[in-house]
């Protein structure tokens, strides 16, 4: 079972831009699709960006296209999300997560995801 861990969040001003990382352990990591997810209080959890093993692509939910940039990099065993242009909406715990299986292409449900990291709480202030 891969191990995640995120770290990166804290509070922002609307605007502002917070870059998350998570370190996944083992050696499978350069193996599996990666997501980002994230859960705002009182509401279900949703995706919000996903990421091929080799990085070579990548999908975003429609509501931060264009402000968001999944990354990663299989030497470290890190997988990151930019977040630019960031607006209150946007508070919420984010988690990465791991999709079951090998060199599979990426999906935008949770149930396809079987490790997840503890999150990390982001919060953007009007």
């Amino acid at each position: 079972q891969m191990q995640l861990a995120e770290s990166g969040g804290g509070l922002v001003q609307a605007g502002g831009s917070l870059r998350l990382s998570c370190v996944a352990s083992g050696r499978l990591f350069s193996k599996c699709t990666m997501g980002w997810f994230r859960q705002a209080p009182g509401e279900e959890r949703a995706f919000v960006a996903a990421i091929t093993w080799s990085g070579a692509d990548t999908i975003y939910a429609d509501s931060v296209k264009g402000r968001f940039t999944i990354s990663r990099d299989n030497a470290k065993n890190m997988l990151y999300l930019q977040m630019n242009s960031l607006k209150p909406e946007d508070t919420a715990v984010y988690y990465c997560a791991r999709r079951l299986g090998l060199y599979v292409s990426y999906s935008a449900r949770s149930a396809d995801y079987n490790s997840w990291g503890q999150g990390t709480q982001v919060t953007v202030s009007a």
